[in-house]
Formats: C-alpha cells, structure tokens, sequence
C-alpha cells in the first residue's frame, strides 16, 4: 500500500493506462511546460499541468505522448475528439472545467455523437480532465461544478471521485472506456491522502460505494461534498442519530440502483450536490427518489445547494454559498425530526 494524495493517485492513474496502452496519449496546456525560456535545455519538467499533476509523466514518456498545447480549448477538444476516432486514446486537459464553454461544441455535438451517428462503427475513447469546485478562493470563472450539464449530454459519462483511492481506479476504467468520459477533479481535495494499493486497479463506471452505513437518514453527495457528508454522519452517530452516505461516483451512468436501495431502506433522504442550484444533479437525484421509492419515505426530502448565484470572489460570502456541514447537518436533523 501506498500514502498517496487525490493529485498523485489521479497522475499515477494516468501512468497506469500508458505503460498498458501505447495509444494513450495525454494532452494540454503546460502538461511539461517551460520548453521554452524556462527551460531552455529541455531537460526537466517545469510545471506538469497548472496543479502539477501530470509533472513527471512527459520524463517517463516523451514529447510523443505528452503533448503541450497552446491556449485554445476548442483545440485541445477538436485534436482529443479526431485523435480518438483514428485510433488513438487521448486525455485532454481542460484545466478549469469553467473553460468548457469554448469547446462544448466538440464534447456536445461531436465526441458524444459518433458512436451513434455512425452506427456503433466508430468509437470515440477519450477522457476530458478539468477541475471543478469552490471554496478555495479561485472567484467566479474557476470554481463551478458544471457536471450536471455534462450528465445531461447523451453519449458521455461523467465521473466526479471523492477521494485518492477512486480517482486512481475511476480513470485507469476510464481511460479503457470506448465512450468519450468527463472527469471532474475537485480542487479542494487535491492534497487529501489516504492508503491506496501500490499495483493499478480498476473501479467499473456506474457503481457507487456506500462510505458510511446507516439506518436512519440517507445522504447522496459526490465529490469534496461526500467527505462533508461523512464528516457529519459520524458526528451525528455520537447522538445515535445512523446516517448511510451513498457516493455515486459517477453520475452518467448513475447506480440507481444503489441510491434507492438505501432510500427505501432508511426512509429519509438528504441530497447534497454543488453543481447548480436549478436543474442540477441533485434535482435529477430526488426526482428518482420521488417517482421511485416515494411510498418508501417517511418525511419531505431535503436538498442542500448554493444559491443561485455566481461563485463569490470574498472568503466570507464564499463560505456561505458552499454547501457547510452545517446546512447538511441541519438538513438530517429535519428529516430525522419529521
């Protein structure tokens, strides 16, 4: 076993898929960086991707396969969504996933329709790396969590991990996968060790893991948002208060199956997700439970969300509109009290 932090088990993911596949190829801004005045000799690495995360890859694999860009999202997406239908399987790095919008025509209108379009006969096997998240000070125009308008495009699959153990095992499946895949990367967690095994491993797509086992109030989160939430089951276990945290992983494909399981099994569920306060995962999440399992609940679901609003640049209003463990605490003891 390995002590590896969420940015080091998502390099070392990524290092696994190349030495198995000599046809993944990585791609992006600064992924080496520095070839020029920084580094005039072209020896060493000066950045690995505006987080480090991809530093050492291009010294293990060469210019061939660590590929620098220049600053043009469409770009990176167009070349990533051509490379892929010749043969090749890219990772793109988009850096911040606020940047889709430049090239949300290449994930939206072509990567995600090839399969389909042209009869199954082509496949379209990329991955698209981004982060996501607030609550680290990057304002507005670096801190969304745009994967609810991901998971509501036909034709991708959209991974949002917790933690250093799933990020390793997500991406190594999900650079495998034939189907172009979004993976988003929480910010706020890139520096979150855990124990990870020192030999590659895979986790399927669409199966969720239970964090924490309850009986009384179900929690679903995704993200930074599931170490929240178990933050608060186990606070809330000191009071006999029994909360089961459902992980989703993914949200496209989404284990419905897991999520209502639990749902039924508690009666209470509490939704946490901080992708969009109108149409977001969580509304996708307690419309299933709704029209699922409703005869199952035994009090109003409850829904923790930031407000409708731009991510805010001020620490302090920052710290309001991220979901607390305060609102989701609140929210389990509604539930539990109903």
């Amino acid at each position: 076993m390995t002590k590896a932090s969420f940015r080091e088990a998502i390099r070392m993911g990524m290092a696994d898929a190349m030495r198995e596949d000599d046809s993944v190829v990585l791609m992006g801004e600064d992924l080496r960086g520095g070839k020029g005045g920084l580094n005039p000799d072209q020896t060493i690495e000066a950045f690995g991707g505006v987080f480090g995360v991809t530093k050492g890859l291009w010294t293990e694999f060469g210019d061939k396969r660590v590929i620098d860009t220049p600053i043009t999202e469409s770009a990176i997406l167009g070349m990533a969504a051509g490379a892929a239908a010749t043969g090749l399987r890219p990772v793109a790095e988009l850096m911040f996933m606020d940047f889709f919008g430049v090239a949300y025509d290449m994930i939206y209108n072509q990567a995600a329709k090839f399969r389909y379009m042209f009869g199954g006969k082509a496949k379209t096997p990329l991955v698209m790396r981004g982060i996501i998240g607030a609550g680290v000070g990057a304002a507005a125009q670096h801190s969304n969590s745009p994967y609810n308008l991901f998971t509501s495009t036909a034709g991708v699959k959209v991974v949002v991990p917790s933690n250093a153990y799933d990020a390793r095992g997500l991406l190594l499946q999900s650079i495998r996968d034939d189907d172009p895949v979004i993976f988003c990367e929480h910010k706020a967690i890139y520096d979150v060790k855990m124990e990870i095994p020192d030999a590659p491993y895979a986790i399927p797509l669409g199966v969720a893991n239970y964090t924490r086992l309850g009986t009384d109030v179900t929690i679903v989160a995704l993200g930074n948002l599931v170490n929240a939430a178990n933050r608060v089951a186990d606070k809330l276990a000191a009071e006999g208060i029994s909360v089961e945290v459902v992980d989703p992983r993914t949200t496209s494909p989404l284990d419905e199956v897991a999520i209502l399981e639990s749902v039924a099994s508690t009666g209470r569920l509490v939704v946490v997700d901080e992708s969009s306060n109108r149409c977001g995962f969580g509304h996708d999440v307690v419309a299933l439970a709704a029209t699922q399992v409703f005869d199952e609940l035994r009090a109003p679901i409850q829904l923790v969300v930031p407000p409708h609003t731009p991510v805010p640049f001020s620490p302090a209003l920052e710290a309001q509109w991220v979901p607390s463990d305060a609102r989701i605490e609140a929210a389990v003891r509604k539930v539990v009290g109903a």
